[in-house]
């Protein structure tokens, strides 16, 4: 049987896949230490235009060192693969204990809700603001402690930005500012979501769950549940204070640790002496990735000038949208848009998802395609749209997005408030950049 070893580890089974990873289990042959070992391919990362964000997830990684967050212990690079060794977990999810033990005792809930404090503290205290806390993200290590995962989602805010916009996470736990699209205090947002948590261990069930959408965000921004009758009166007070839909007036985690039924019991855990992170290892390991995606572009110079050119009249129309460039008529916006955007197919498909849900439509995806579709902003007449993702060249993707059914200015309602909560993604010519191609082309003209 041949062996497969990447440095000192030595490869096994598989014990995960996700879309663009395979997380195997692996063996430290130096110290017999278990690890898992998640696989990325090069090609596929560049393809997606992913080096950023796996940049940024391993530098999280690497910043929150802290006994109730799963620990990073290195990267390393192949000419074809990156390897991220990662602190092996037995116990599995804290979901999958919910779902077959149903709700937990009191004591145990508070232990955890305990242990998701400090761990979420400590992010904050590092700058970094989860947005995905759910019980899937938790794991349980081999002595039952909690362990923060999957930080996919995770915001490190630039310096003097103070508030975030991205909407992200998942429905059932998101905070309702996080919904309105207005930006949002990443603590105050994840408090919420620990909330959301701790109603769910001593409940074994959600306090918001309604399978139409519309419904589920209006209880959300309501802080609309309902605690069970065996809710000790110390849990239902914190609770309440976690899911107050007003971010103002919400708890904070300082005001947590010293509330009465959280107290009890409670063993801080004992920090090691914080270190310097050095990041430079993160980024000598995709430098090489962003080199070949240069060398890659490079060599499609033959080609790349049509492409260009054929944007450069996209984004010098109306609307970005090609018909303005040869029809004077502009019903046609009425029907169909389209807009541009730098970031990643994926980040952009899934980013208008959890949009078009949170304006309280249904949405369909197959490969880069997604139906929207519900009742139209009247509530009276049935609204569908269908968008499409085009890469148009190897940094900028388009959105194509046509009206299905429903009447037009409706869709144009809908068009506008869809893309004034994408702003985020949306890519924005430069004025001077615009004014400079005009210029170009008069000349070439003369």
């Amino acid at each position: 049987m041949v062996v497969r070893k990447v440095g000192k580890y030595e490869i096994g089974r598989t014990i995960g896949e996700g879309t663009f990873a395979k997380v195997k289990f692996a063996q430290n042959t130096e110290t017999g230490e278990s690890v898992a070992m998640k696989i990325l391919d090069r090609s596929t990362i560049i393809k997606h235009k992913m080096v950023d964000q796996i940049k940024r997830e391993i530098s999280i990684m690497k910043l929150v060192r802290h006994p109730y967050v799963v620990q990073f212990y290195a990267v390393i690079a192949s000419r074809t693969k990156i390897y991220i060794i990662l602190e092996f977990i037995t116990g599995g999810e804290l979901f999958d204990k919910i779902v077959h033990h149903g709700r937990l005792s009191e004591a145990e809930s508070r232990r955890y809700f305990q242990q998701l404090i400090d761990g979420v503290d400590y992010c904050h205290s590092r700058g970094v603001y989860h947005r995905d806390l759910k019980p899937e993200n938790l794991l349980l290590d081999s002595q039952g402690n909690l362990k923060i995962s999957d930080f996919g989602l995770s915001a490190l805010p630039g310096q003097g930005v103070n508030l975030l916009k991205t909407t992200c996470g998942t429905p059932n736990y998101v905070a309702p500012e996080v919904l309105s699209h207005k930006g949002y205090d990443g603590a105050v947002a994840d408090v919420w979501s620990c909330g959301v948590i701790l109603y769910v261990l001593m409940a074994g069930y959600l306090p918001f769950d309604e399978i139409d959408l519309t419904t589920l965000y209006g209880k959300i921004e309501r802080a609309e549940f309902l605690c069970p009758s065996w809710f000790p009166v110390g849990a239902r007070s914190l609770i309440s204070r976690t899911l107050d839909p007003n971010p103002d007036t919400r708890i904070r985690i300082e005001e947590i640790r010293n509330d009465e039924w959280f107290k009890k019991g409670y063993v801080p855990v004992k920090l090691a002496e914080s270190e310097d992170v050095n990041l430079d290892d993160v980024n000598a390991v995709f430098n090489d990735a962003e080199e070949e995606q240069t060398n890659e572009q490079c060599g499609n110079e033959d080609v790349g000038p049509l492409v260009l050119n054929a944007f450069d009249l996209i984004i010098l129309s109306q609307g970005l949208n090609l018909s303005a460039l040869f029809d004077r008529k502009q019903d046609l916006v009425k029907h169909q848009t389209r807009f541009v955007s730098q970031k990643p197919a994926k980040v952009v498909l899934s980013s208008m998802e959890v949009v078009a849900q949170s304006m309280g439509f249904k949405t369909h995806i197959r490969n880069y395609k997604m139906r929207v579709e519900g009742l139209s902003a009247n509530k009276v007449s049935h609204f569908s749209v269908f968008l499409e993702i085009f890469e148009v060249a190897p940094t900028f993707i388009m959105v194509d997005i046509q009206k299905a059914t429903g009447d037009a200015s409706e869709y144009l309602k809908f068009y506008k408030n869809f893309c004034s909560n994408l702003e985020d993604i949306i890519w924005k010519p430069p004025t001077d950049l615009c004014k400079s191609r005009i210029s170009l082309a008069r000349s070439k003209r003369r």
